[in-house]
This record gives structure tokens, sequence and C-alpha cells, in this order.
């Protein structure tokens, strides 16, 4: 199992923080379309994602147990 956590506009969209789901062997794009359609989110091309705490890209592989932290683009000012 893998817990996923979410941010910005994604947590508020889910009313959660974090989903434990079985992400084990797909890779990080595969995980964002799925996340997607099963939750009804919004696109998550400008995401950023990071794999227990550094950067991933769309192309890395999850691993069992590891942590996928969902960040999207934040503007201020």
């Amino acid at each position: 199992m893998n817990k996923v956590l979410f941010f910005a506009h994604l947590r508020d969209c889910l009313s959660e923080e974090f989903l434990m789901v079985d992400a084990k062997g797909k890779t990080v794009a595969e995980l964002k379309a799925e996340m997607t359609e099963s939750y009804d989110l919004p696109k998550m091309d400008t995401v950023m994602t990071a794999i227990n705490e550094e950067f991933a890209t769309n192309d890395e592989v999850i691993q069992d147990g590891d942590v996928v932290a969902f960040i999207p683009p934040v503007s201020g000012g």
C-alpha cells in the first residue's frame, strides 16, 4: 500500500489530506491518470510529484510502501 498526499486545491477537491492506495508497479503518470479519473480531480499535467520526499518524474515507478505527494503549482504575492 501507498500513502498518497495531496496539497493545495487537490486537497480541497478531495476533502482529504491523503489516501491509501495500491500504486505498486505503476508509474507516476499512471497514478496521476487513475487519481484524476477515480476522484474527479482536475488535470494533473502541471502537478509536481514527490516520492519519499524527493521530486520524481512522470516515468518513475512507484514501489510498495512509497509515500507519494502531489504538489500543484502555487502562486502568491
